[in-house]
């Protein structure tokens, strides 16, 4: 059958696909918006303001930290989807032994 170790794992993959998500779109949106007036990002940065990426934080928006950001999310997201497969994968596979 499924074990409470499958079923914890699935969960917490779930959840950090969702996390992913969540980080992937606050990156496009600082990236999308950095050169809009009054907005975060390259537009009007006050002097020594410096923001880490990704950080949540307003100030300038380094471009090449953040789309380096979203690689490295992108790359996270793969990776757990792949994982969350085939652990359904086996959860299916259990299933239809019984």
């Amino acid at each position: 059958g499924i074990s409470a170790k499958e079923v914890v794992l699935v969960t917490s993959l779930r959840d950090a696909l969702d996390q992913s998500a969540i980080r992937h779109r606050h990156i496009a949106d600082r990236v999308a918006n950095a050169t809009m007036a009054n907005r975060d990002g390259f537009a009007l940065p006050t002097a020594g303001t410096t923001a880490a990426a990704v950080s949540g934080e307003r100030g300038p928006v380094d471009a090449e930290q953040e789309m380096a950001a979203l690689a490295n999310e992108q790359l996270f997201f793969e990776t757990a989807a792949t994982r969350l497969k085939g652990t359904y994968d086996s959860i299916r596979r259990a299933l239809q032994d019984r």
